[in-house]
């Protein structure tokens, strides 16, 4: 007789979707190619890999023989057993060795329900001849003792374990292959902690007999469950996280739980103590009252969001609960700890820190939109509210999300979505665990159809319309992934802005002190201004009010991840209320780019907040432009070009002078925002800073000598050059630093030389009276300190009696300073005919004399003792502290003055130029160059940091604090890292120093 093999008959292996090659061959031996077997292959065919299946049936049956046919018979008359049979061996090769490699097995499948807890206990049990110790259960507890230890007893963990896992997983499956009953994430995990329990339990019992033998128990001991296991929502692949509880606390104690841990780590999984006081470093077993100590008084904030998850789980279970009643309460007052709110974000950033680049949207774990973003956000507002609402202090994500929506903490569109989510991604991670029983979370690539196709079938998605279920899964983690990246603003911040204007909902109970709260766990240190902040923004009528309300949420947790959300939240509202029009909210709504930056800016930096309030349209360059950020798109030459023709066009001094200060101010605050966002480096900061203070040099004297030949009817009777000496000499300035200059002038062939100097004192002092007019703008001093005879001589000379002065009386110091005169405003000519004075001066033929070089060490040394102000810190004064800025110049300088006159590339005005010409020329070795160049621009961004965070010039770091993290911040280094940036200050400067005594001693 023949079958009829194709449509209308028996289906063929490429109907079933089976792909081996051998797969018509295996269905024959199997006896499934006839029509008696049509119902059975159609179910193949619905496994998740239906080849998988196929070939661990035929790899059973070889290993069963006769026994077989029973497997057989069942798979045809049992729809129960057959699903969750073929929908096993297709979801993991790992559980298909297992029952090929234990003939028995598979009769754990044949129940159509699961075993209880108390069935589970017994098997794991029975499995080492464990029995209870005398009286042990009466009271509670979960103490037994082993029949037998050792290798063997290993061997009869793995087996009753895996067994009892295949039981859990196969019903898990079945319904991807008949119309079984879907059992849900939570109860699958809860499974799977039971069985973690009674595995542990069974461990423990075989620690017991290894430790002790016949012997009475000599200590109490209990294990406390954290994570996963502890939250009852347990993966079948993961390291079981414990505590444990003894008393007393002795090498007996520490014995039998590292005895528990090794067998367990054997047999089942990996038992990891790791959470315990001091982590690895401290010991494995303390008694309850070392754990409260250590709790009361040195525990981290990780460590109290780790209790929330904290259960007795065996063992000693009386002595366990005391440690739960005792350790619980401390977790519900962990948010008001100072440090709580820096240590929560830092957990995060440490979190996303270990997953590569390239899997963070694979990761499903710890990549974005993952399962961590969703409990770590659940547990942070369990840890806020749950101080005064004990509904919600629950163990699992799950229930502990149902507990906020019911609670009004969380939407209860929100809370539903953001629970399938989690629910999705967990299946996910179960589905990817089963396939091998290996601990991985990652997805396969997302062109991977045949490892695409498998996760699809095998976490039971279906076709939609014209999709097959490859691309409604690839669809769905996107979705997914998408909803859980929206989680902060849709459970931190909508519902403070729907508190704050009482909008019309019948969703969310905040109340004001439900809000300031979760202001205050968010990092705002006066939760109710900013309340109120948060209730006059969206407050706003009209338009205005509108784009708020809709933009607001993701504002406030941009300034959430900045150092200071109080005066980030405070300049944000400042901003608003001095714009006359809403452009930049449109702006803001439209670009999440300048949202994001904006919001980073106004967090950050005092100095710049206050700028964009008087000029506002800067905020129109925090896009990107074709080339990229368009804050770095402006040059300085044209900003300077632009300032000048604005300003000498003006009719009056006072309109120049707003002109000036105008161009100036959008520039700075162009500049330092780049900076505070890590668009532009330190000396490219300097760069701009320095043209901008030439610029505006430039302007004011071009427009005071014009304003001076209106006035007077006649051509200036003198040129004019500004030299540029110091920090602006070198086009090094910081945010905070003076103009150091000189004023030089030439009389015109024909003019009094006595008038014409008048007139150019006139001049000098208009410019710098001009400048120095007090403002709301950082302030525009021009510092004439360095001329010859300091604070006692003329502000302005001829080029001839400069160049006398310096040829007869020029001073050590006086020559060093020459060595950053640089030509910055005025006339060029002029300008560079005093440079060329100043090089005879500066690059004397063979060099500047010994007692010139003795001088300078002896003024350095000098400096060193009396010029650090009184209570300042050497370690951490970036310009005179030890390897701040002084040292450094002067290190320059001196090198500059001993070898200037041998190598022409010292002729240089830059500290950081210079120290390149230094390393070529081989005056200093090239790793020493490296650490001067290191601690300079380490130095100069702390103290520029220093004025954008406090708004003033400052030159001392501060110490561990608030503020601290505000500078580190600003350069760059996340919150969490201000100690590794105060750290990384003191070993560069440290390291530096030493190289400053070489130089400065040789």
């Amino acid at each position: 007789m023949t079958t009829l093999r194709g449509r209308g008959g028996v289906p063929a292996a490429g109907r079933l979707g089976l792909l081996d090659p051998d797969a018509e061959k295996n269905l024959s031996d199997l006896g499934w190619n006839n029509e008696e077997s049509i119902e059975l292959l159609w179910s193949l065919s619905r496994s998740p890999d239906a080849d998988l299946a196929l070939r661990a049936i035929v790899r059973m049956r070889s290993q069963l023989g006769d026994d077989w046919s029973e497997i057989d018979t069942l798979l045809r008359t049992d729809k129960g057993f057959r699903g969750r049979f073929l929908a096993v061996l297709g979801s993991s090769d790992a559980l298909g060795d297992h029952m090929v490699a234990e003939p028995e097995a598979w009769r754990g499948l044949i129940p159509s329900e699961l075993p209880d807890t108390a069935e589970i206990n017994r098997q794991m049990l029975a499995a080492v001849d464990a029995v209870a110790e005398p009286g042990e259960i009466e009271r509670g507890n979960k103490i037994y003792r082993a029949g037998f230890s050792g290798p063997k007893a290993v061997v009869a963990l793995r087996a009753a374990y895996r067994n009892l896992v295949l039981q859990v997983a196969a019903h898990d499956v079945a319904s991807t292959v008949e119309d079984e009953p879907v059992i849900w994430f939570p109860e699958i995990g809860a499974l799977l902690a039971d069985l973690a329990d009674a595995a542990l339990t069974s461990a423990l019992a075989v620690a017991f007999r290894e430790v002790c033998g016949d012997k009475p128990i000599p200590v109490r001991l209990a294990v406390i469950a954290m994570g996963k296991c502890g939250a009852r929502e347990l993966n079948y692949v993961s390291d079981v996280d414990v505590v444990f509880v003894s008393e007393p606390a002795d090498g007996t104690s520490a014995r039998i739980a590292g005895e528990m841990m090794r067998v367990g780590s054997l047999a089942f999984f990996e038992v990891d103590a790791a959470l315990r006081p001091e982590g690895k470093s401290g010991a494995l077993t303390r008694t309850l009252d070392s754990h409260v100590a250590y709790y009361n008084r040195w525990a981290k904030t990780w460590e109290f969001q780790a209790q929330l998850k904290a259960r007795p789980m065996t063992g000693d279970m009386e002595l366990g609960q005391r440690y739960h009643d005792a350790i619980n309460p401390m977790v519900w007052q962990a948010s008001e700890r100072d440090d709580f709110v820096p240590e929560v974000q830092a957990m995060r950033r440490r979190v996303e820190s270990l997953v590569p680049e390239e899997e963070r949207d694979r990761n499903l774990k710890l990549g974005s939109g993952s399962i961590r973003d969703v409990e770590f956000a659940v547990q942070m507002l369990q840890m806020v509210h749950g101080r005064v609402d004990e509904t919600l202090r629950v163990r699992s994500t799950v229930e502990a999300l149902d507990a906020l929506t019911a609670g009004g903490y969380v939407g209860r569109d929100d809370g539903a979505n953001l629970n399938a989510s989690y629910q999705f991604l967990r299946l996910l991670e179960h589905r990817l665990q089963l396939q091998r029983m290996s601990r991985t979370h990652l997805l396969p690539e997302f062109d991977d159809d045949d490892n695409m196709r498998w996760l699809a079938r095998a976490a039971h998605i279906r076709r939609e319309g014209d999709l097959d279920a490859t691309s409604v899964l690839r669809r769905q983690i996107k979705h997914q992934s998408l909803r859980v990246r929206r989680l902060h603003q849709k459970l931190f911040y909508r519902p403070l802005l729907e508190a704050a204007v009482r909008l019309d909902t019948t969703e969310l109970t905040l109340t004001d002190e439900s809000a300031q709260r979760r202001l205050s766990a968010l990092g705002y240190a006066q939760p109710e201004r900013a309340l109120s902040h948060i209730r006059a923004l969206a407050s706003a009528s009209g338009r205005r009010g509108q784009v708020q309300r809709l933009i607001l949420p993701q504002l406030l947790e941009y300034i959430g991840d900045t150092p200071d959300p109080d005066a980030g939240l405070l300049n944000y509202r400042r901003l608003c209320d001095v714009m006359d029009n809403d452009w930049f909210l449109r702006l803001l709504r439209d670009d999440g780019v300048v949202a994001a930056r904006l919001m980073h800016v106004l967090g950050t930096s005092e100095y710049i907040a206050n700028l964009l309030m008087r000029s506002p349209e800067v905020i129109n360059l925090y896009t990107d432009g074709a080339d990229g950020p368009r804050l770095c798109e402006v040059r300085p030459e044209d900003v300077a070009k632009g300032l000048v023709a604005s300003t000498v066009r003006q009719p009056d001094l006072r309109r120049a002078v707003a002109a000036a200060r105008s161009h100036r101010r959008a520039e700075l605050a162009r500049i330092a925002s780049a900076d505070v966002l890590g668009l532009l480096d330190v000396p490219q900061v300097c760069e701009a800073l320095s043209s901008v203070w030439a610029a505006v040099l430039n302007a004011a004297l071009t427009f005071a000598i014009q304003d001076s030949e209106r006035d007077e009817g006649r051509p200036a009777p003198a040129r004019i050059a500004v030299i540029g000496m110091g920090r602006l000499g070198g086009g090094e300035l910081g945010y905070g630093s003076d103009a150091d200059v000189l004023f030089v002038c030439q009389p015109n062939p024909g003019e009094d030389e006595t008038k014409a100097v008048r007139w150019a004192q006139t001049i000098a002092e208009v410019v710098r009276s001009m400048l120095g007019t007090p403002s709301d703008d950082p302030p525009l001093i021009v510092d004439t300190g360095l001329r010859p005879e300091g604070r006692n001589g003329p502000v302005v000379r001829t080029l001839a009696a400069y160049a006398a002065y310096y040829e007869q009386w020029a001073q050590a110091w006086e020559v060093q300073a020459l060595l950053r005169a640089h030509q910055v405003a005025g006339d060029e000519d002029l300008g560079i005919e005093f440079l060329h004075m100043a090089d005879r001066i500066r690059y004397p033929e063979g060099g500047v004399s010994a007692d010139a070089v003795k001088e300078i060490r002896r003024i350095k040394a000098r400096v060193d003792a009396e010029r650090l102000p009184r209570g300042a810190d050497p370690a951490t004064h970036t310009k005179l502290g030890r390897g701040g800025l002084a040292d450094i110049e002067w290190t320059v300088q001196l090198l500059q003055l001993k070898y200037g006159h041998r190598y022409q590339s010292l002729h240089n005005t830059s500290t950081l130029q210079s120290l390149d010409a230094i390393g070529s020329a081989e005056l200093l070795a090239e790793d020493d160059v490296a650490l001067l160049k290191d601690a300079w621009i380490t130095a100069t961004k702390a103290r520029n940091c220093l004025v954008l965070v406090r708004g003033k010039p400052v030159d001392q770091l501060p110490g561990p604090g608030k503020q601290l993290r505000q500078i580190a911040f600003a350069a760059g280094w996340p919150e969490d890292q201000a100690a590794e940036f105060l750290d990384h200050y003191l070993r560069v400067t440290r390291r530096a120093k030493a190289v400053v005594l070489k130089v400065f001693g040789a």
